[in-house]
């Protein structure tokens, strides 16, 4: 397990924002940033700044993304035709890590990216351990046998802390989902505003 899953709450103090809408987000107990200045009135950000803020916001979210792969999406999205910040949310959203997580099989995106890098899921029938691996529209993604029994699954399962978006088809009984289609930023049911369109400016000046 690495020192960022561990530590995953701490990118909700630094940014100041509950990021993923959970109840055991230190942000609920203590709205300070960290550190021994953190109770001190934040400065007004320059426009740098919050393109920068909305970067991390954005790569925070999806189990903090290395900056290599998030700026490859980027690129990626900004070479193809139509809106660049849409495209973006629709390729992190394509993640396998991602559609475990849309598909309530795991409490967690970085359990989602554990479970997958565990090799407890299949896309299509075949194991699947590269988190970042990308579904197309139709592909079926199930947990294993062995995965559908662990604890963690079946507790998030019977959450009520997030529902499954219309894009991701699941049924819980047989442990699969599938995308029905890509989404853009407003089916995406993000706790707290995002802003892909500041991203797009971060990369591009």
């Amino acid at each position: 397990m690495t020192k960022r899953i561990r530590a995953k709450h701490k990118i909700d103090r630094r940014l100041g924002q509950n990021i993923w809408g959970r109840s055991k987000s230190p942000l609920n107990k203590r709205e300070s940033r960290p550190g021994q200045h953190g109770e001190r009135r934040a400065g007004k950000l320059s426009d740098y700044g919050q393109q920068l803020r909305a970067k991390q916001k954005l790569k925070g979210y999806y189990a903090n993304v290395s900056e290599r792969q998030f700026r490859r999406i980027y690129e990626e999205a900004a070479t193809a035709k139509g809106s660049t910040s849409e495209l973006l949310i629709g390729l992190l959203e394509r993640r396998l890590d991602a559609v475990v997580y849309r598909a309530k099989f795991v409490p967690t995106v970085f359990a989602a990216r554990q479970i997958v890098s565990h090799g407890h899921i299949k896309v299509n029938g075949r194991r699947v351990n590269v988190s970042s691996f990308r579904c197309r529209v139709g592909d079926v993604v199930e947990l294993t046998e062995k995965a559908r029994q662990l604890p963690m699954v079946l507790e998030a399962v019977k959450s009520g802390e997030r529902d499954v978006p219309d894009y991701v088809e699941t049924d819980h009984n047989k442990m699969t989902a599938k995308l029905t289609r890509v989404p853009t930023l407003s089916d995406v049911p993000y706790p707290v505003t995002m802003e892909p369109n500041l991203v797009v400016e971060f990369y591009s000046r």
